[in-house]
């Protein structure tokens, strides 16, 4: 998923998307453990999504409490 189509999405959306990639991250971890898992490239790539969801959502924390003045 693109930052710029984070960013279009409401603070809950994010929170509720960051929630479903950790629990899908669990279930290919899992999978990855068993040996059952296609693509472990999809691993890294959802780590990011998180990581960049989770890092929009405190860029708008920190907006709204003016940061760190």
């Amino acid at each position: 998923m693109e930052a710029n189509e984070i960013r279009k999405l409401k603070s809950s959306e994010i929170q509720e998307k960051v929630n479903e990639s950790k629990k899908e991250l669990l279930n290919l971890r899992i999978k990855n453990a068993t040996g059952t898992l296609d693509k472990p490239s999809k691993i890294k790539e959802l780590k990011k999504d998180v990581a960049r969801m989770l890092t929009i959502l405190k860029e708008r924390e920190n907006d709204s409490t003016g940061g760190n003045e």
